[in-house]
């Protein structure tokens, strides 16, 4: 086992004195069971909220996590931050199991002013920052550019630049991201210091006049001291470098705070061997209860020496910039992006069509198939094979999504009338009986299950209201689930805790020898042991449940002839994927034959999977419903 690290104190400034005697010895003294006890409120909150995040999500996998350094400075940077307030948590659960290390995260400051999110913040360790977007407030008029402009000048109508706006401020644009002011002209002409890093900000800019947002500069100097501190005393800090949750298929551009504290940390104590570990999030429907989630840890990055010579001489932007782009680089290692929505369910396809065998393996190599599929169809996305097959399988997407199956339950095609008839009927009473055991959990847990949906819309649509880069905000959907589960649910249990002690005093159905507070102990045993059973069993009569209409279709003619045709569009599809695959595979990733990792039967070795190295190529099929199956 990795051995434990101890948290250290944010201030560097203290020093021991001999023999820990004097006054200095008792300071120290007092730091360190200020450490420990900091320690245990840490390890506590990561436990009990793992705790509830074990219940929202079906299954949590870390895969490469033998690479986190044990000891020394490290900084994570984790990508894309897709649920709000649960990465953090996971993240910091993970690396304390996992290396037994703690960690302070960079938390939003508008986020520690929330009751709940902003105890366990200050609970474990994390540290405060103002970030612009949270300053912002709408400007007065319109902004534009003219197609003979720079794409640095930005023109306004009815703008008032010159007492809104301030140099090294933000500019921001509704889901077109922003950009730094540079110079203030006029009330109606500014210059900025670089251009939208958004590519489609300067067309959209020239096509129509747009509203927008400003911001002013913010001071970090007091949060960056904090983090050298942490760092310089052999700490782990934790940092999301888009800046911001989002439900984005990519990543958005990284902000420059990793890589400045890297560089800065070395610049004010060369011996400050810091360490960058790239952590994919990868969630399959982060937004839904019972998903499933793979955290990736990716080689640790050094920060390479001619670049700290650059942040030394005063070329700290170039520095910066280049630095930035390794972090870029290291976190596509580690997570699944694809340019649009689409593509990404047209490539989760083509990963189940290839090596049709339905071979389980594990979760953790799913997002690693994903991601080097992308790989390859970027790198061939022009090619016929690819435009045709895209279109194949998207279309092959759309006659699963009108008849209203999935992709493994197809194979029902082969299935007699009469043995469908039989599963009908066994899984029908299976599903009555599950039902039953069930609903006691279910009707009493209901207020939880009906809040949490009304609050978690209620707030999705307030995010994507205020954001500049979210699609459908689902990426705060989760994060109230658990918020609005957590405080509900207690209230709930001491509610019903509370009405059976009084029945039981009322109706005197507790014997005279027994105190009447044993009742609501009791029942707060019992009322959450209800409530998970009905999770469980609801959980397989939900599978059991999404395994009928295959089946009921299969009864009937038109459909069952239906399902034979998509039977054999899969089995040719497959071929056809597969044919594509092993033939381009080999050209984008020359090892795809020696480090194949298929076996005898096309399953993968479960102890070798989380040791694959990053330039592995495509294994096997897998569906992440795949274990549905044998309900």
């Amino acid at each position: 086992m990795a051995e434990t690290e101890q948290t250290v104190s944010l201030d560097a400034s203290r020093s021991p004195s001999p023999n820990g005697r004097g006054p200095g010895g008792e300071a120290d003294m007092s730091i360190d069971r200020e450490q420990s006890l900091q320690s245990y409120i840490y390890d506590t909150v990561i436990w009990a909220l793992a705790v509830v995040f074990d219940l929202f999500f079906r299954e949590i996998r870390p895969r490469g996590a033998f690479r986190i350094p044990r000891h020394g400075p490290v900084i994570f940077v984790a990508a894309p931050h897709a649920n709000q307030f649960i990465d953090p948590i996971m993240l910091m659960r993970q690396i304390r199991v996992e290396a037994g290390r703690r960690l302070s995260f960079l938390v939003a400051e508008a986020s520690m002013h929330r009751k709940f999110v902003g105890t366990v913040a200050r609970s474990v360790m994390s540290i405060p920052v103002s970030r612009a977007q949270d300053l912002s407030k709408p400007g007065a008029g319109v902004v534009y550019m003219l197609p003979e402009d720079d794409e640095t000048v930005l023109r306004g109508e009815g703008t008032k630049f010159t007492t809104e706006m301030s140099v090294n401020g933000q500019v921001q644009l509704s889901q077109l991201g922003a950009a730094e002011v540079g110079e203030i002209v006029s009330d109606t002409e500014l210059k900025l210091k670089l251009p939208f890093r958004n590519a489609g900000a300067v067309p959209k800019l020239r096509e129509e006049k747009l509203k927008y947002k400003f911001a002013p500069k913010v001071d970090q100097s007091e949060v960056y001291d904090k983090v050298f501190s942490r760092l310089h005393q052999g700490g782990c800090i934790g940092i999301f470098p888009e800046g911001g949750s989002h439900d984005r298929t990519t990543l958005l551009p990284l902000k420059a705070g990793a890589a400045i504290m890297a560089l800065g940390a070395i610049n004010a104590d060369p011996s400050c061997d810091v360490k960058i570990v790239p952590c994919g999030m990868n969630y399959f429907h982060p937004h839904k209860f019972r998903s499933r989630a793979v955290i990736e840890f990716g080689s640790p990055l050094s920060v390479p020496a001619h670049l700290v010579e650059l942040y030394k001489t005063g070329q700290r932007r170039e520095a910066t910039a280049q630095l930035l782009d390794l972090i870029y680089d290291s976190l596509l290692t580690v997570t699944v992006t694809a340019p649009d929505y689409d593509t990404l369910m047209v490539i989760q396809a083509a990963r189940r069509l290839y090596k049709p065998a339905h071979k389980k393996i594990p979760l953790s190599l799913v997002v690693d198939m994903n991601r080097r599929l992308i790989i390859g169809y970027t790198h061939y996305k022009d090619d016929p094979r690819i435009i045709h097959l895209r279109e194949a399988v998207a279309n092959y997407n759309k006659q699963l999504q009108q008849l209203g199956i999935r992709d493994h339950q197809v194979e029902y095609a082969s299935v007699s009338t009469w043995r469908a008839l039989g599963k009908l009927v066994f899984r029908t009473g299976k599903l009555l009986v599950l039902s039953v055991g069930a609903l006691p959990g279910v009707v009493l847990f209901a207020p939880v299950f009906v809040a949490t949906k009304l609050i978690s819309r209620k707030k999705a649509a307030e995010a994507l209201r205020a954001s500049t880069v979210k699609i459908a905000a689902r990426d705060v959907v989760a994060t109230w689930k658990v918020l609005v589960s957590l405080g509900l649910a207690p209230t709930l249990y001491w509610f019903y805790a509370l009405l059976a002690t009084w029945a039981a005093w009322r109706y005197d159905l507790v014997p005279s020898f027994r105190p009447v507070w044993l009742v609501t102990l009791v029942s707060w045993i019992i009322f959450p042991m209800i409530t998970f059973a009905a999770l469980r069993i609801g959980e397989v009569g939900m599978d059991i449940a999404k395994s009928l209409r295959p089946l009921v279709k299969c009864l009937n003619p038109h459909h069952s002839d239906t399902l034979t045709r998509l039977r054999a569009t899969r089995e040719s599809l497959s071929k056809e994927v597969t044919e594509v695959i092993n033939s381009l595979g080999p050209e984008v990733f020359p090892e795809f034959e020696t480090h194949r990792v298929l076996f005898g039967n096309g399953t993968v070795k479960p102890e070798s999977s989380d040791r694959l190295q990053s330039t592995s190529p495509i294994f096997s099929d897998y569906d992440e419903d795949e274990d549905k199956k044998h309900v």
